[in-house]
């Protein structure tokens, strides 16, 4: 064996151990920077194999399940209401004749647990390695907290909405009352895309719908603004895309926009991340030219959703555009079937999507115009869809 094989060999051998155990204490940039176990690309790697294990396990799960288990659920549920002389699709069946019918069926029940069953350990490893760790982590976002590229506003003043108060997702705390909350928000979504057969390790979706996003008409872009942007991945997705605009984050949890925050310094983008409410921002009139979002308003209560829609319009230059990008923002308008019925039902009862229901009534498009926008229902593409709502201030 030559010398070139052996040192390969040794590198390969040292890169191995470096990943599973972690070659120092702190390999970030900044002192306090924690990554025991380093990062790939722009994800940095949980804190310990056990952990990372665990988690690959559940997905693994979450994706058999959504491969399996829920198409076979489907099948079932259908057959069951067929048997029964119940129309399988049309959403006027009514549920209360419905749950009667599948209560006891072992499919059904198989597919209902094992979506909630993941979601609960999932939440449970991250929640407990992050809060008995809590010095570590606090004391390493305390450190981003005041540093750059772009800033971090927190407003200990802001009364949070009851709305904004659930333990969405069923996530222990909420995005609100757990300060890990953007930690495990950030591994459990990763876990939720790959179900969906979509991966987002590198931020792959949300670069995708940056790019999406259409610019006004004049092609002036200073200032965007991402709504409800949780952990700022499309924040930082549509700086990059843009890096000559002036680009904001906004969202109700401050546990969500200080993890973004690191991470935007991290990657060295300068975005701004900001405490406010959506629908009362308290922004300058006219002072945005793209106001976006992503999956935020089936997360709100119908009323919530019109007030921000007006806020938006309030905000945004002439000219400047709305694109929300949601479940029924495209060409999916809603449940149209007993079996989709369900499906939502379920998601708000056992998976706290909260307004989820009330979501599925809302006439978005309605609303935009009613505010006052000039209202394109088959805009540019977003996500799955070939076509996205558009509003354009006029």
């Amino acid at each position: 064996m030559n010398n070139k094989s052996e040192n390969t060999i040794s590198t390969n051998i040292a890169n191995f151990f470096r990943n599973v155990f972690g070659e120092e204490e702190n390999q970030g940039k900044f002192s306090f920077d924690k990554e025991p176990r380093g990062s790939k690309g722009r994800l940095e790697n949980l804190p310990l194999l056990d952990l990372e294990s665990r988690d690959d396990f559940l997905t693994g799960f979450r994706f058999w399940g959504t491969k399996m288990a829920v198409p076979a659920a489907a099948r079932r549920f259908n057959y069951i209401l067929k048997e029964n002389g119940l129309d399988t699709k049309s959403i006027e069946t009514s549920l209360e004749d419905v749950f009667p019918l599948i209560e006891n069926d072992p499919i059904l029940g198989v597919a209902a647990r094992y979506r909630t069953g993941v979601h609960d350990v999932m939440h449970r490893n991250f929640d407990e390695e992050f809060k008995s760790n809590a010095d570590i982590y606090l004391e390493e976002m305390e450190g981003f907290d005041n540093i750059g590229p772009g800033k971090l506003e927190l407003n200990t003043d802001l009364k949070v909405p009851k709305y904004a108060s659930y333990e969405i997702h069923t996530q222990p705390g909420g995005y609100v009352g757990n300060p890990f909350a953007g930690h495990i928000y950030h591994y459990s979504t990763n876990n939720f895309y790959q179900g969906l057969r979509v991966s987002n390790y590198q931020d792959e979706l949300h670069t995708k719908l940056a790019n999406q996003v259409p610019l006004p008409e004049d092609g002036i872009v200073n200032r965007v603004l991402d709504q409800g942007c949780g952990i700022g991945q499309l924040t930082v997705a549509l700086k990059e895309r843009l890096p000559n605009a002036d680009v904001w984050g906004i969202d109700v949890g401050a546990p969500m926009i200080r993890y973004g925050h690191m991470r935007a310094v991290e990657l060295n983008v300068a975005v701004n991340f900001s405490q406010r409410l959506a629908e009362d921002s308290k922004f300058k009139d006219n002072s945005f030219d793209i106001v976006t979002s992503y999956i935020l308003h089936h997360e709100l209560p119908e009323e919530i959703s019109k007030k921000l829609v007006n806020e938006v319009r309030r905000i945004l230059r002439p000219g400047g555009l709305f694109f929300p990008i949601d479940f029924q923002t495209g060409a999916y308008k809603g449940a149209e079937s007993a079996w989709a019925r369900y499906m939502q039902f379920k998601d708000h009862r056992w998976n706290e999507e909260v307004w989820r229901q009330e979501y599925g009534n809302l006439n978005l498009p309605q609303a935009m115009s009613d505010a006052g926008f000039k209202v394109i229902e088959k805009g540019p593409p977003a996500w799955r869809s070939k076509y996205n709502l558009l509003g354009i201030k006029v």
